[in-house]
């Protein structure tokens, strides 16, 4: 079972870069995992928040095989505690599944055609974080998911 993180746009700031590639580094020791950081559409600036939405949903279901589980990083979506996170992705490796990925949009979230062929939609919080932050802490509660399921002593309750 493989797990990448897809995003779009660059990682900017240098301390989640450190942060992200540590975290990066650690979920490789459980699982085969990587990070593909998908370009900005072309001129999204002068773009309607549909267009710039329906634009970065092209680009991200350029990146879908068959087998995948789509998991979209939405605060709308689902929240889970850390243990319950774990289970989750327990059941999303003995599905069956050839990758699991999860997604994290543009600014204005996503276009609701790739909702439609989203798996899941999971909210890390209801607070709203920037889209650099919640790589970083998706990157670490994903290692923190993968430490409790080995029964590790990363994770306190």
């Amino acid at each position: 079972m493989k797990v990448r993180l897809l995003l779009i746009g660059k990682t900017e700031e240098d301390f989640l870069k450190s942060g992200i590639r540590d975290y990066e580094i650690r979920v490789n020791r459980y699982l085969p995992f990587d990070i593909l950081e998908l370009p900005v559409p072309k001129n999204s600036a002068s773009l309607s928040q549909g267009e710039q939405k329906k634009r970065e949903s092209e680009l991200i279901t350029r990146q879908f095989q068959q087998g995948d589980c789509i998991i979209l990083l939405d605060e709308r979506g689902k929240e889970m505690r850390s243990v319950e996170f774990s289970e989750f992705l327990n059941k999303q490796f003995v599905a069956g599944f050839k990758r699991i990925l999860f997604i994290v949009g543009g600014p204005y979230g996503f276009d609701p055609s790739l909702k439609k062929q989203a798996s899941f939609i999971l909210s890390l919080s209801k607070m709203t974080f920037s889209h650099q932050m919640v790589r970083l802490f998706f990157t670490e509660q994903l290692y923190r998911a993968l430490t409790i399921l080995k029964g590790e002593s990363y994770h306190h309750e």
